[in-house]
């Protein structure tokens, strides 16, 4: 089977600093919930009809697209059909590449990622999609390559993982290129009924810190209520409630990271839970561990990077 027909490319060694999907088609990856990570994340879309949520943002995608991501941002993809989605995804350390930068002095090339507010670029498959597609394929393979020479040899090859970093500064050079000019950027045309989609997610984001009530939401926007849950669901693929426990648990992760000294039931607290039993469960069920040790796994990372 070609390298690049495989449904899904992943680096073992790399997967601190950086992983490769190249073209994956249909969910065979649990990425449709919503959810964040410390890596920046370029997102190009292949095929298919797929609406993507940003925070309080919804894109309706068309091939060639690409998305720059921060990755702290909350994002979802909402597909209609899965069975025909088609994308490509590169999450990466932004420190990993920081040296490298640096000494090539262009640490700028970063800026899109940073400035852009988790930009939206539309290429139209032209000859600068077709470069992006070219060079996250690249990628995917020599990722490949260095788990097959890891599993061969038991070592990391540092000549294969500094081809890796050399391709994706290449990448990182040609979206820069592309973010400077301004027809690239997606002006939106909505529907009533995203416009609607984003004035709920709006509305949600500066409440659901509080005791979220669907019929003040509603009132507040002038929306009956079963039309408001309906709509949002229709365009961004979950329920309000969900979209408010995405919201609570993003900002439960920044907590446990950013204020170690904080207790659990005040990170719950000010993430809008009900009870520091009720995060604790959720948190759990989601994440796969406890929120302390998801706390003290952060702390082990932050030492281990410093070393």
């Amino acid at each position: 089977m070609d390298l690049w027909k495989s449904p899904l490319f992943q680096s073992k060694i790399l997967d601190e600093w950086m992983t490769a999907f190249y073209r994956v088609k249909g969910m065979e990856q649990p990425i449709v919930n919503f959810h964040s990570h410390h890596e920046y994340e370029i997102y190009f879309f292949c095929g298919g009809e797929c609406k993507y949520l940003i925070n309080n943002r919804i894109y309706d995608l068309e091939p060639g697209d690409i998305i720059l991501l921060d990755g702290l941002t909350l994002h979802k993809p909402n597909p209609r059909d899965i069975s025909t989605y088609t994308r490509s995804m590169i999450h990466f350390s932004p420190d990993w590449l920081q040296e490298l930068l640096s000494v090539l002095g262009i640490s700028n090339v970063l800026e899109p990622f940073q400035n852009l507010n988790n930009c939206l670029l539309r290429t139209g498959n032209d000859e600068s999609g077709q470069f992006v597609d070219g060079r996250m394929k690249q990628l995917a393979i020599k990722l490949v390559q260095i788990d097959e020479e890891m599993q061969r040899t038991g070592q990391k090859n540092i000549m294969l993982e500094a081809e890796v970093k050399m391709e994706l500064v290449q990448l990182l050079l040609g979206i820069y290129e592309m973010a400077q000019k301004e027809f690239t950027h997606v002006k939106k045309k909505m529907t009533s009924k995203e416009k609607h989609a984003e004035e709920i997610s709006s509305w949600i984001d500066q409440h659901y810190t509080e005791g979220i009530s669907l019929d003040q939401m509603a009132a507040d926007l002038n929306l009956s209520k079963y039309y408001a849950s309906h709509i949002f669901k229709e365009v961004t693929g979950f329920t309000v409630m969900e979209y408010v426990m995405g919201c609570r648990l993003n900002q439960v992760k920044y907590l446990l990271e950013m204020e170690p000294n904080q207790s659990l039931t005040d990170v719950s607290r000010a993430a809008g839970f009900e009870s520091v039993a009720h995060f604790s469960r959720f948190f759990k069920e989601k994440i796969g561990i406890t929120p302390s040790r998801y706390r003290e796994n952060k702390r082990i990372q932050r030492r281990s990077s410093h070393k």
